[in-house]
């Protein structure tokens, strides 16, 4: 019970800030129009909005980082959290809490962009398979928010935070295949989970079936896992520094 109690306290103070959340849900679709008129002009399959939408929308995602460890950082440096720390709640407790309020806009996030990406001429199937790489990548980056909320300060969360969210709009392969670029934006990209998500998301969205994509869809789902457990062990440390 006062998990949820914190969870419902949590969704109130991210959706205080409505002009955030209009930014994080226009600026998708902004970049499809964007890549959607270019695509028009020089007809290149790269901009279409079939190849566009994926990487848009987890492109998208990392601005949940920077939402989440601010949220996490302020309750901790006004010292919320740490009374919060004298409650039964365990650390994997406090993750659940701040994750839920962001469930919601990811799904906004996503079910937009991919209506934008239909009315623009793409065409998608798959669509509750390709939730799950989706939801994978929602937990990546909002554990990611998580760490960085645990054990960062607020101008490190605001530094760090937005070369981070650079970092994976140029190393995703979002906007050109890395194996197009070669080099180094291939091989840290494909070092992280997030170009391997948009390639998966790329062929399962357009027809592929799932045991296509089966070799990038493992390389999330680790990444996922080792992030879920490096939040939860956060809290913990942070818990003992009480």
């Amino acid at each position: 019970m006062k998990l949820f109690s914190l969870a419902t306290r949590n969704l109130k103070e991210v959706y205080r800030d409505p002009a955030s959340i209009i930014l994080g849900l226009a600026l998708p679709v902004t970049l499809l129009i964007l890549f959607s008129s270019i695509y028009k002009r020089v007809q290149l399959p790269m901009f279409s909005p079939q190849w566009m939408t994926p990487g848009v929308i987890i492109f998208s995602y990392a601005f949940l980082i920077m939402f989440s460890s601010v949220l996490l950082t302020r309750d901790r440096e006004s010292s919320f959290l740490t009374r919060l720390f004298t409650t039964p709640l365990s650390p994997s407790d406090f993750i659940i809490a701040y994750l839920i309020p962001f469930i919601p806009l990811a799904l906004v996030q996503t079910v937009i962009c991919l209506i934008a990406g239909a009315i623009m001429g793409a065409s998608f199937v798959n669509i509750f398979l390709s939730l799950v790489i989706f939801f994978l990548v929602f937990m990546i980056c909002a554990c990611t928010g998580m760490i960085m909320g645990a054990l960062l300060s607020i101008t490190q969360v605001t530094a760090f935070g937005s070369v981070l969210v650079t970092a994976i709009g140029l190393f995703c392969g979002a906007w050109t295949p890395l194996k197009e670029m070669g080099g180094i934006f291939e091989t840290v990209g494909y070092s992280l989970p997030f170009a391997h998500a948009v390639d998966a998301l790329k062929y399962l969205l357009s027809g592929a079936s799932f045991s296509e994509v089966l070799s990038n869809f493992y390389w999330v789902l680790v990444y996922s896992i080792i992030l879920v457990l490096s939040a939860i062990l956060s809290f913990r440390w942070r818990m003992k520094q009480r």
